[in-house]
């Protein structure tokens, strides 16, 4: 009686103690779905819309339009860069090009009228010193153009400040040159050398500098207008790719041959596309003609306009000089000036073979042929010239070489050889000149109006596209 028994298979209540003590029990943690991203979401609205042939259609329709809408935009963006640079060669780079070349030309031409002047004496013609003026005028004018044009803090702005700065003291020392000279005085002579030196060594190869930094401007926008749109390309071929598979796929499904929207997108693409090669393709062989007619022989007329420049001022400079300024070659002993012009006409001669053979009809080729044919008779009165002067006889040589104004001397002279040189020489640049602008015209005119009309076409294109999807999708309502 006095023993207490308990059931260990009775429940348990809580509160109550048995033999055994056990942990609580705890209530299980409900699982939280972690968030899904907006971009998740999208996928699995896609994969389901996918799963339906209205869900189908609408993402064709989608891709279709995107892809129309990519190519009018790309085509529009790089034919409006290749235009821009097209227009650039024809009104900007080439005649700013040409523009350093007649600054080069009209220093030198400056240069060699000076000398000739000053041979003359007190004999010096209007015309000579008017030849004079107008160089400097021209040069002074060429060099605030190309200040317009250029950009502060540049190398070629630098050059033209440089150029800008020696111009005036230039013309100081030739004007003392002339003062002393009437006088009668021998130091003119080394003013005028002086002044021939400056031209020579600064003035000269900055404006050479000048002409070659805007070649490769030119060179730079040729470049940049050329090079085929292939991102375009490829884009316009992609979206029609895509247009065909989707019409094949309408064609599967329905049996109907046509669906209006998308036979009207696959045309404004196709127009596109072909605007966008033949246009381009046009414009790329009228800037290559362009360049292989007109700037590769504008640079070399140019080229030999200024060695015959260069020859007739050494030529004067050789009487000015009188065998004051002397070089050795090969362990002889040369008049510096008479050897500097022998060099001058071999670059001359060379130079005006490279036209010949760049002119591409008889208007570019008749006036180089011309100017082979003066250099010639020029050689030959210069020898005769320097005959004269070396025996003694500088009267005769200086008559040889400029002619006394008004006698029948001037007409034998070397000067008319160098006049006739200079003036065929414009004549070639003239026609060259008008070969570049026909063909680099008709270059920018081929790209005339496709970036807006390709933009256009794209739009009416994407949303043909969007019609033709749309109609089909009306048939599920």
């Amino acid at each position: 009686m006095g023993e207490v028994t308990s059931d260990t298979n009775a429940d348990e209540q809580p509160g109550t103690t048995t033999g055994h003590t056990h942990a609580p029990t705890l209530a299980p943690t409900p699982t939280t779905t972690p968030h899904r991203t907006a971009f998740a979401e999208g996928l699995t609205r896609l994969r389901t819309a996918a799963t339906t042939e209205p869900g189908r259609l609408r993402i064709i329709g989608a891709v279709l339009a995107a892809l129309v809408l990519a190519f009018g935009a790309v085509t529009a963006w790089q034919m409006t860069d290749r235009s821009a640079a097209a227009d650039d060669v024809l009104h900007k780079s080439q005649p700013l090009s040409s523009a350093a070349a007649d600054i080069y030309r009209s220093l030198a031409d400056a240069n060699t009228a000076a000398s000739s002047g000053f041979l003359a004496g007190g004999q010096e013609t209007k015309d000579s010193r008017d030849r004079y003026e107008r160089d400097i005028r021209t040069a002074a004018a060429g060099l605030i153009t190309a200040a317009n044009s250029s950009d502060a803090g540049t190398p070629a702005a630098d050059t033209i400040a440089r150029l800008n700065r020696l111009l005036p003291e230039y013309k100081g020392l030739v004007e003392r040159a002339r003062t002393y000279n009437r006088q009668g005085f021998p130091v003119g002579g080394a003013y005028l050398r002086y002044a021939n030196e400056k031209m020579q060594k600064d003035m000269l190869p900055a404006a050479e500098d000048l002409y070659k930094k805007e070649n490769q401007r030119l060179a730079a926008d040729y470049a940049d207008a050329r090079p085929y749109p292939w991102p375009a390309i490829a884009l316009g071929v992609a979206a029609l790719a895509a247009l065909a598979w989707a019409q094949h796929r309408h064609y599967r499904r329905t049996h109907r041959v046509l669906n209006q929207g998308l036979v009207a997108a696959t045309a404004a693409t196709t127009v596109v596309l072909l605007w966008l090669v033949v246009g381009h393709s046009l414009a790329r062989a009228s800037l290559s003609d362009s360049y292989d007619h007109g700037v590769r022989s504008l640079n070399v007329l140019h080229d030999a306009r200024i060695a015959s420049l260069k020859a007739r001022g050494n030529e004067n400079l050789t009487l000015v000089a009188r065998g004051a300024e002397t070089v050795k070659v090969g362990g002889r002993t040369y008049d510096a000036y008479d050897y500097d012009f022998g060099k001058d006409m071999d670059l001359l001669g060379r130079t005006l073979t490279q036209a010949r053979g760049l002119a591409d009809d008889a208007g570019g080729e008749q006036p180089v042929t011309e100017a082979v044919g003066n250099m010639t008779e020029w050689k030959k009165r210069h020898a005769t010239a320097r005959t004269a002067d070396e025996d003694g006889f500088y009267e005769q040589a200086l008559d040889k070489v400029i002619g006394a104004p008004g006698s029948a001397g001037a007409k034998g002279a070397t000067g008319e050889c160098f006049d006739s040189v200079d003036a065929n020489l414009a004549k070639a640049l003239t026609h060259e000149q008008g070969e570049f602008q026909r063909a680099a015209g008709d270059g920018l005119d081929a790209m005339s109006g496709l970036p807006v009309g390709a933009a256009v076409l794209a739009l009416l294109g994407a949303a043909g596209a969007l019609l033709g999807i749309g109609r089909r999708l009306s048939e599920y309502r």
